[in-house]
């Protein structure tokens, strides 16, 4: 390691702030962003994930309620999939039905005409 004298240290200090940014450039060069993991679940997981029973979870599979993949008797879940489900069912606040009523009035104005 090599010594520097107190004279030495503002240039050293400074050749060392250099050789940060530019390792810091070429992590960000080479930085890719990472495409999101496909996560697949089994029944039991899906399950706790849903916070439902393993029998509730066959029951809406059954019915086609929810979205399944199926590769021979074994079912699996894709978590996006559980994800985009539960948000397929979400029910509009008081503030959101008041925001449509207008154009939900003009319609039906317009249909009885």
């Amino acid at each position: 390691m090599e010594q520097y004298s107190f004279d030495q240290l503002p240039r050293a200090v400074s050749e060392l702030h250099q050789k940060l940014d530019s390792i810091q450039d070429l992590l960000l060069e080479s930085r890719q962003p990472i495409p999101p993991a496909i996560e697949l679940m089994t029944i039991a997981q899906a399950a706790e994930f849903l916070n439902l029973s393993v029998q509730t979870l066959y029951g809406k599979v059954c019915h086609r309620e929810i979205p399944v993949s199926k590769k021979g008797k074994r079912l699996y879940f894709y978590k996006s999939e559980l994800e985009e489900w539960i948000r397929s069912g979400k029910k509009q606040t008081m503030s959101e039905i008041r925001e449509q009523l207008p154009s939900l009035v003009v319609g039906r104005k317009a249909k009885r005409h």
